[in-house]
């Protein structure tokens, strides 16, 4: 029994551990993340307590305290009252203690009540799940010597750092620090693909962030989301219904006018629109103006892409200063910043109807088709065809 019932070798082991280990990443980011925290798709029974169960044996995670901590990261995200913001804790803190970090919100009990609504709460959540969350990560560790023998102390002690490791540390920390960015969300949230595939899709967090409720991370082509490969799976064995995914907007050639969809178009692809306003207007405008300062006042444009596209939430006091700096040194650079802006304020303005959101929509396209600069002029005649697609 030296080396438990299956009598495995050693890449046995290794290929066990990774299958475990997968499994739970797949509850994380499939159950709790996708279904239980943001109603981005629904489960079968079966499943969902397939997930429930085995969450309770390698993590002893609470659905109602995670699912309430991910909200309130949402909600506050870069706040002091995130749970875990590395903009506002530091790097090291999450990445080293974001298991400690979940442990003292969990406790809080404020967050769990507001947070928390929606989630199981049944007869076996209320005195197993929650009552004993530890004691399900211990019948865990019975299961691996059983079948694994000694060698099953290493895979319990792997199975049970995978989550801390990988969902509390690199994806609450470094997800929140370094990588590339689809999208200018009111956050710091990055993709780290395709460097942490492995993580069920959560390495797309700047995706994430900007369709929270989308049960599909991945927007581009070639992004791989490897949590949606399963949902898709599931899906055609009925355990699982999707309901939200990522708006898509498309462009119909040749119309000439801005109407109620081209307003319903870029309020639901806001972020898709500011994309494309970016790579159109702004990155052309910039380089143009980079071109015409020369050498002699080249130093302004550093870092002038990411100042130009960041969050005005985002930019620090130092930053602002050298992004209004560069602006009055740049009419024509200033001037499609501006335009941006207030396209912006477009779908900002909440309490706006349909009609007032029209003839902002229409004062904007004829702003920048009288503004003289011929990408913003480019870009107000196609903003007219912007529809969302219907797929």
């Amino acid at each position: 029994m030296l080396y438990g019932v299956l009598n495995l070798s050693f890449w046995g082991y290794v290929v066990a551990t990774l299958i475990l280990t997968h499994i739970t990443i797949l509850g994380v980011t499939i159950y709790l993340h996708r279904h239980q925290a943001h109603r981005g798709l629904e489960m079968h029974p079966i499943l969902s307590h397939f997930f429930r169960f085995w969450l309770w044996l390698t993590t002893g995670m609470v659905t109602k305290e995670w699912a309430a901590i991910h909200r309130k990261h949402h909600a506050k995200c870069e706040t002091a009252e995130d749970p875990h913001s590395p903009q506002v804790k530091g790097l090291k803190k999450v990445l080293l203690e974001g298991a400690e970090l979940y442990q003292a919100e969990a406790k809080n009990k404020e967050t769990l009540e507001r947070y928390g609504q929606g989630t199981p709460d049944d007869w076996v959540e209320r005195n197993i799940y929650t009552r004993h969350s530890g004691k399900g990560i211990v019948l865990m560790l019975l299961i691996d010597l059983v079948l694994f023998g000694v060698p099953g102390i290493t895979i319990w002690a792997l199975q049970m750092a995978w989550i801390p490791l990988h969902a509390a540390g690199i994806i609450n920390g470094v997800g929140h620090y370094w990588g590339y960015r689809n999208f200018e969300c009111k956050d710091a949230s990055r993709n780290l693909f395709p460097w942490a595939f492995w993580i069920g899709g959560e390495e797309l967090h700047n995706n994430h962030h900007t369709f929270a409720t989308s049960a599909k991370f991945s927007v581009k082509w070639w992004e791989f989301d490897i949590g949606w490969g399963y949902i898709k799976l599931f899906s055609l064995l009925k355990l699982v219904k999707v309901k939200r995914l990522p708006p898509k907007v498309k462009i119909v050639p040749n119309k000439a006018c801005v109407d109620i969809e081209t307003v319903k178009a870029i309020i639901a692809g806001r972020f898709q629109v500011m994309s494309h306003y970016s790579k159109e207007v702004l990155m052309p405008v910039l380089q143009a103006e980079k071109q015409k300062a020369g050498k002699a006042t080249g130093n302004l444009f550093k870092k002038a892409k990411s100042l130009l596209t960041k969050d005005n939430n985002l930019i620090d006091p130092k930053s602002r200063q050298r992004l209004t700096h560069l602006l009055e040194k740049n009419e024509a650079l200033k001037l499609v910043y501006q335009q941006g802006l207030k396209l912006q304020e477009i779908w900002a303005r909440g309490t706006a109807t349909q009609r007032e959101l029209l003839e902002a929509l229409q004062t904007w396209c004829k702003q920048a088709e009288a503004a003289g600069i011929d990408v913003l002029r480019n870009f107000a005649s196609h903003i007219k065809g912007y529809t969302l697609a219907t797929e």
